[in-house]
């Protein structure tokens, strides 16, 4: 019997390390994420789970939706603006530059 719960424990456990990757992944994906939003959303999460022993999925969700909710809570509505405003611009820019070296034949 012990050996079952050594089993279910790790795959809880590669649960718990798939979900906190992908919401990581998710969350730096964010316009105006940085580091500290980063390091403070995880902090969040874990210390959630370890003081009610729940699981991240069933305590917030899909990792992916919870990014956003995150993101949007942490990060200052100027600085998101200013990230999307830039990211805006980077993205026309290389779509500007590849129409050049597809005319080019670069």
């Amino acid at each position: 019997m012990a050996k079952k719960d050594q089993t279910t424990d790790a795959a809880r456990e590669k649960d718990r390390e798939k979900w906190l990757a992908r919401f990581q992944v998710r969350l730096v994906m964010q316009p105006g994420v940085d580091r500290a939003v980063v390091l403070q959303a995880v902090k969040e999460v874990t210390a959630h789970c370890a003081e009610t022993g729940e699981d991240p999925r069933t305590a917030f969700g899909d990792p992916d939706a919870y990014a956003v909710q995150a993101a949007a809570r942490l990060v200052p509505e100027d600085r998101a603006v200013r990230a999307r405003r830039r990211n805006g611009v980077v993205d026309a820019l290389d779509s500007v530059v590849k129409g050049v070296r597809d005319v080019a034949g670069l």
